[in-house]
């Protein structure tokens, strides 16, 4: 199938409007380091529950901003002040749950895998199932968290892209792009593909977003 124009233009303005990651909103810089990677983890539990992006994002912010950056701060930190962290992200409807799961994961990383997730990368041989896997071992992440996960951070694990899930293949199929990984990683040319997976999922949750897209909304 050939690419058309209008697809790389779509793409361009859609990356221009909505390119953000999930992990920039947090205020997470992703680089192949233990700290990053696990307040990717930290923020890809949040996303997991039934409560939107912007209250995940602004919890992990807070969190972070509380000092718990770190397995051992997280881990160390009293429950209560994990709690007031959620409640001033307005993460209010699942705080205490939550906070007993971020410590948990804490305690997991640190055992697990020394408190480096590179370990996980490691075990994985650098197979996505697997990853997908051993993520799903967190209590809080289901296969919802760990593909959040893992779109977030594959231009840092390379070997993972291009990773777009079912939710940002739907976000494609939306707006009329191809629902082919390696056709929509081309369409992004040298840039990075976690924008684009971040873009297409917001496709999915943002009719706004889909209608300032020219020409090609489904309504």
């Amino acid at each position: 199938m050939t690419t058309s124009r209008s697809d790389t233009e779509l793409v361009r303005d859609l990356l221009d409007r909505a390119g953000r990651t999930f992990a920039e909103e947090a205020h997470i810089t992703l680089k192949d380091t233990p700290k990053p990677l696990f307040q990717l983890l930290v923020l890809s539990l949040l996303l997991s529950s039934r409560i939107s992006a912007e209250i995940a994002t602004r919890a992990a912010r807070e969190l972070f901003t509380a000092g718990c950056r770190t397995p051992d701060s997280m881990a160390d930190a009293p429950r209560a002040e994990v709690i007031a962290a959620l409640q001033r992200g307005r993460y209010t409807r699942y705080d205490e749950s939550t906070a007993t799961r971020l410590r948990k994961a804490a305690q997991r990383v640190a055992s697990e895998y020394h408190g480096d997730l590179r370990g996980l990368a490691e075990r994985s041989g650098h197979d996505a199932a697997e990853a997908s896997r051993l993520l799903e071992e967190f209590d809080g992440i289901g296969p919802v968290g760990a593909e959040i996960f893992l779109r977030e951070v594959q231009d840092t694990w390379t070997w993972l892209r291009p990773h777009l899930d079912d939710r940002a293949l739907d976000g494609a199929e939306a707006v009329h792009l191809p629902r082919d990984r390696s056709q929509l990683a081309s369409l992004a040319g040298s840039r990075e593909i976690a924008p684009l997976a971040a873009a297409l999922v917001r496709v999915t949750i943002d009719s706004e977003l889909r209608d300032e897209l020219p020409g090609r909304s489904n309504s």
